[in-house]
């Protein structure tokens, strides 16, 4: 459990939180523009849905070329949880109070829940307000997050859904534990990218018995009898994940006839590009993603700030030099987190493809809650100069790379 608190300050931590959330909101909103929210395709399925259908019934439009024609309608790549967490914004338009998606103000949303359930998760440590401030608003303004979620279109979104919901499942497990709004958030996150499901042992151990606890881990005498008593815990846990899994074999079935097909394969020309020749899995892609994610750096640009990002990838700690401090010793959460990046980067490196036109490597925004975890309980208590200092430059590069790809026409392929 969390350390116990007065409630006079639970009180006054809920509103800096809240404070804080809507602060990173207006920063995000005013920071970014949408260049990609024309790739609407969870919103255009969802609006489907509200219909009764699992796919278009006329021709997409030119630029959304990952919609799969199949026996007369056209259906998304995206998995049925991305496509429900914009069910909210097409009734919005069904009932006519927007006309278009608007990626900006999803992304907005998301930076402010983000952002709300990253300082309360904080609360997993005792320690002065002003660090958990800045660790709240690091994952957002200090990476790669801020330009990425910025493009506003649905690959970045559902990116930014999984964040959310990794976040408030570790809040709801580790801080004031709620197995059942744990699960639906476990679910937003699994729903919109896949590969989180390898989270869930980690997941069901924290319902079982939450790694703060410092009483030993029970023996094999006790074992059955401990997991017994957290029963209700897994199954409150499980029903959404279970019911959303159902639900998306289902989906899958409808569209492509088989309950483990999403359809990426199906994209028209998609594997004949030079990437996907092994499949769109594959050992051999390991090299190019982890040359993308670890080891690309920036080019030179003569004009301030004398740096220039390349377009489709750059290494994460060169993009955000506070991760350095991910190697620090210490932390009851370290081989929990470690494990679980370690699973999803492996995961992450044999897809065919790095992640296309993005600033660093999109795909580890996944991969920030467990580095929250481990950046919370590592270091000292109180914010060190270090951590101020490798802070501000974090954001000082994201800033920069949020100017040059959403605002300037600097970046080219």
């Amino acid at each position: 459990m969390a350390p116990q608190v007065p409630k006079k300050e639970r009180i006054r931590d809920f509103w800096v939180a809240v404070g804080l959330s809507l602060f990173a909101a207006l920063a995000f909103y005013f920071s970014t523009k949408p260049m990609q929210q024309h790739f609407d395709y969870t919103f255009r399925i969802a609006g489907a849905l509200l219909h009764g259908h699992v796919g278009l019934e006329t021709r997409p439009l030119s630029w959304l070329n990952e919609m799969v024609p199949r026996d007369g309608r056209f259906y998304s790549v995206f998995p049925l949880g991305a496509v429900l967490s914009m069910l909210p914004v097409a009734v919005l338009q069904r009932v006519g109070w927007i006309d278009n998606f608007s990626g900006h103000w999803v992304a907005t949303l998301l930076v402010a829940c983000s952002v709300y359930f990253f300082f309360r998760l904080a609360d997993i440590r005792s320690q002065p307000l002003a660090r958990r401030i800045l660790l709240a608003l690091f994952p957002i303004f200090g990476t790669w997050s801020w330009c990425n979620l910025g493009f506003g279109g649905a690959w970045q979104l559902a990116l930014g859904f999984a964040l959310l919901g990794e976040v408030a499942s570790l809040y709801f497990l580790l801080v004031r534990p709620r197995p059942f709004l744990a699960g639906i958030f476990f679910a937003l996150a699994v729903g919109n990218r896949t590969e989180l499901v390898l989270t869930l042992p980690f997941f069901l151990y924290f319902v079982w018995r939450p790694p703060v606890d410092a009483n030993p881990l029970p023996t094999l005498a006790n074992l059955l009898p401990s997991l017994r008593k957290s029963l209700p815990g897994f199954i409150w846990f499980l029903i959404i994940p279970v019911v959303l899994g159902l639900l998306t074999a289902a989906y899958n079935f409808a569209r492509f006839h088989s309950i483990f097909d999403f359809g990426y394969a199906h994209v028209p020309n998609l594997m004949r590009e030079p990437w996907y020749q092994r499949g769109l899995f594959s050992i051999h892609a390991i090299p190019w993603n982890m040359q993308k994610s670890m080891f690309e750096g920036f080019n030179d640009y003569p004009h301030f700030p004398y740096i220039r990002f390349f377009p489709f990838g750059c290494s994460i700690f060169l993009a955000s030099p506070f991760l350095f401090l991910l190697f620090r010793e210490g932390g009851r959460f370290k081989v929990a987190a470690w494990i679980a990046i370690g699973l999803l980067t492996a995961v992450l490196w044999c897809h065919g493809n790095p992640g296309g036109w993005q600033f660093s490597y999109r795909y580890a925004m996944v991969l920030l809650p467990w580095m929250f975890l481990l950046l919370v309980e590592n270091g000292p208590a109180r914010i060190s100069a270090i951590e101020c200092a490798l802070l501000a430059v974090s954001v000082a590069i994201n800033a920069a790379a949020t100017y040059q790809f959403l605002w300037t026409n600097l970046i080219h392929p």
